[in-house]
């Protein structure tokens, strides 16, 4: 059995684990990149260091989700040839897709440095803070094209079946990034830059390392230069899929500087960098969900595309199951211990206090919000893009955005925290009620 025919044929409950857990590790160490900067920086170089960060997080959210655009689209799209048993389609959306992600990424770099500057101070920037954001702005803009290459074709490897090298992958990057913070921070005395170019290196590396496999003899589909080639009736199909994710990247981008402007307004630059600090936190606690979306979709896609739905459906059970316990994990552990937690990033009595507080506020609503995200998955993987974005946007655009902009002002900060549990129970409620009609439109076939 070859490595795309396991997607049809071989037990399910078997199968997403042996797709997801090696996509939950990989992430899992990929979240550690955010977690090892915020640590580092908050005891080596200060508080506002973390605040410069947090400051700089949406233009970081930007270029991953040119990465989601263009990988996470492509990877579907790539899923669904490899069940309708057309790889020569398959292997030339590779093609196409590195040549988005080089182009765009480009775009990113450039328009980062001209408009730096503006960027900063709309984001809420102090004077104090301001030159810490651009301190790390200079040096991780030119990790931008590494960061898409790296995690837009990473995801191209498990599409075609190889979950572990795609695992490897962000194992290299996140244990490479954990070695050099510290000796650029404490030993070469770097400061905040020193950070990003931990980053900029690790992300250099870990493209290389994807390229070199998709160049070599490893690969199922290869990069091969008649592929490259932008054909509209390619690229369409990764857009349509991929902006869904994009879309939810995005706007979490616009709402972290919606976030980042209402905190300066009701706690000043301390709760930025506790926000900061949560934001980690969250990434790390997502960052399971995601490996068991990643390992989900070329199983929900293979199968959907070969007309197999018993198989859609059970792999969108068992997804929905090990979600929801991931997330009660990370609500335990943010509840019991998140003064511990907040200690980890900085010795700052008053910075523990608000972001304690903000911690367990801002993810009380962990347990409901796995299944939301792997149902949103679940409508990409099957080539529903529409739905998908709609499901995406509602937690951050429909419902988030409001709350933020009238809680705040009846509960100030505390507002601002109680924004993030009222938009995760809404979204997912309006979740479960599209699952429910698409799963009755969908058909039954033995698998």
């Amino acid at each position: 059995m070859n490595r795309s025919q396991q997607l049809g044929e071989e037990k399910v409950g078997k199968l997403l684990l042996k797709f997801s857990i090696p996509a939950i590790i990989g992430m899992l160490v990929n979240g550690l990149y955010n977690i090892v900067d915020r640590i580092f920086v908050g005891r080596g170089v200060g508080s506002l260091a973390l605040s410069g960060i947090a400051i700089s997080f949406p233009i970081s959210l930007a270029i991953m989700a040119f990465g989601m655009l263009i990988g996470l689209g492509a990877t579907s799209v790539i899923s669904i040839r490899l069940g309708q048993q057309k790889r020569e389609e398959a292997e030339q959306i590779v093609g196409n897709a590195f040549i988005l992600l080089l182009g765009i990424s480009l775009m990113i770099m450039v328009l980062g440095f001209l408009f730096m500057d503006p960027l900063l101070v709309v984001f809420g920037a102090s004077s104090e803070v301001l030159p810490y954001a651009k301190q790390y702005l200079n040096v991780l803009l030119w990790g931008a094209v590494f960061q898409t290459i790296g995690f837009g074709m990473n995801n191209f490897i498990r599409a075609e079946g190889n979950p572990k090298v795609a695992m490897y992958t962000m194992i290299l990057g996140a244990v490479l990034n954990t070695i050099l913070n510290p000796i650029f921070i404490f030993g070469l005395h770097l400061g905040v830059a020193g950070s990003a170019l931990a980053t900029v290196i690790s992300q250099f590396i870990t493209a290389i390392w994807v390229l070199s496999y998709f160049l070599g003899n490893r690969a199922l589909l290869k990069i091969r230069l008649r592929n490259l080639k932008l054909r509209w009736v390619f690229v369409k199909d990764i857009l349509a899929i991929g902006i869904s994710p994009f879309s939810m990247q995005l706007v979490g981008s616009v709402v972290a500087v919606l976030f980042n402007q209402t905190l300066v307004n009701y706690g000043g630059d301390l709760s930025i960098a506790a926000m900061g600090v949560i934001n980690s936190i969250t990434m790390l606690i997502f960052m399971p969900i995601f490996g068991i979306g990643q390992g989900a979709q070329p199983i929900l896609g293979y199968n959907y595309g070969a007309r197999n739905y018993d198989r859609v459906k059970r792999t969108l059970q068992l997804s929905v199951m090990g979600a929801t316990g991931v997330m009660v994990i990370g609500f335990l552990m943010v509840e019991l211990f998140p003064t511990a937690i907040m200690s980890l990033f900085s010795q700052d009595p008053e910075l523990i206090q608000i972001g304690s507080f903000g911690l367990r506020v801002f993810l009380v609503m962990l347990p409901v919000i796995g299944f939301q995200v792997v149902v949103v998955n679940y409508f990409q993987a099957t080539g529903k893009p529409r739905k998908s974005l709609f499901l995406s946007l509602s937690r951050q655009l429909i419902f988030l955005v409001p709350t933020l902009l009238i809680l705040p002002k009846f509960w100030g900060l505390t507002g601002v925290w109680l924004a993030g549990p009222v938009s995760d129970f809404a979204s997912s409620g309006l979740t479960a009620i599209w699952l429910l009609r698409d799963l009755k439109q969908l058909g039954s076939t033995k698998g």
